[in-house]
């Protein structure tokens, strides 16, 4: 599996803090990336979970950096979301938002299964049973089993977040919550069409900067 260069990233990154261009949630990140993680942090983290990380993210990890600068809003730390107010907070397994990361992603192929919901004419004529109605809906429509063998490392705003599938057969690959949105979860495509990565997700998001720099 492919990996990023440390040098490239860091010089790219330098460029484009310099540049102060108007990349979409720049203003978060700055352009900045955290240390990196520690070898036996990394491996404490795989042990807590029963998982082994993609090799190429945990490279990232290891010799980049444990998040900041990337796509969106920027790269999660290992181990931690957006919480309240867009501040970082750490997850746990079943925590209503991350699922049981040792056991496979469920998920081969896009989903979005809207059946319960409620009818938007059913608010103006019965406001407490479309409430009901809607509060079972949720219930199972946001399920973390949903997201079982995978950790959220990147949020784009309004509650949609990017997963990295770390167990199951589409380990390594980046999935779309768009259940926010009422548009399931999807997966990740490249400019190509090709399912994304995290190398080849973060390469297409650094290139992408640099072009708006130039």
């Amino acid at each position: 599996m492919a990996t990023l260069d440390r040098s490239y990233v860091k010089e790219s990154l330098r460029q484009l803090a310099a540049g102060r261009t108007k990349t979409f949630g720049a203003v978060e990140h700055k352009f900045l990336l955290n240390p990196p993680v520690a070898e036996a942090d990394l491996v404490a983290f795989e042990l807590k979970h029963h998982i082994h990380l993609p090799a190429d993210y945990r490279h990232f990890l290891r010799e980049i950096g444990n998040g900041g600068a990337g796509s969106f809003y920027g790269i999660f730390p290992l181990g931690t979301m957006d919480g309240l107010g867009g501040k970082l907070e750490a997850w746990a397994e079943r925590d209503d938002f991350v699922g049981i990361l040792a056991q496979p992603f469920p998920l081969t192929e896009a989903w979005n299964d809207l059946s319960g919901m409620p009818s938007a004419e059913l608010i103006d004529t019965n406001e407490e049973e479309y409430g009901r109605q809607l509060q079972v809906f949720e219930r199972k429509y946001f399920d973390s089993s949903y997201v079982n063998g995978a950790i959220p490392i990147c949020h784009e705003g309004c509650a949609l977040r990017v997963w990295l599938v770390v167990t199951g057969q589409q380990a390594g690959h980046l999935w779309l919550d768009d259940r926010a949105n009422d548009m399931g979860i999807k997966p990740v495509l490249l400019t190509d069409g090709s399912r994304a990565t995290f190398s080849f997700w973060y390469a297409e998001w650094l290139e992408g900067a640099l072009r708006e720099l130039r």
